[in-house]
């Protein structure tokens, strides 16, 4: 496999995981328009401490990403660091594929 295959099948991996987390994103906002007019199950309210955290881990990695040199300092933290990459990042290939 060349360098093109590679980034090629990159992108398209990250695509998928770029996907899942803005859908669970827009569920978070809808659960949180809901939690103005009704209380909410626990069930949602998980749901709602499980994605806020996910925002909260990205903005980091975003960071450091954009640091001079982050390109290549973020592999080494998320080897250090596993926890820092949100939850759909983090997931297997084989469960991405599962969901679709």
């Amino acid at each position: 496999m060349n360098t093109v295959d590679e980034i090629k099948e990159a992108i398209q991996k990250n695509k998928k995981r770029l996907a899942k987390e803005l859908q669970e994103s827009k569920e978070l906002i809808f659960l949180i328009k809901k939690s103005m007019s009704t209380s909410l199950s626990d069930e949602e309210k998980d749901k709602i401490k499980h994605q806020l955290l996910d925002i909260c881990k990205a903005i980091p990695a975003f960071t450091v990403f954009m640091l001079p040199g982050g390109a290549l300092l973020l592999p080494l933290l998320i080897k250090l660091i596993p926890d820092i990459l949100p939850s759909a990042f983090r997931e297997d290939d084989n469960d991405l594929e599962k969901e679709k």
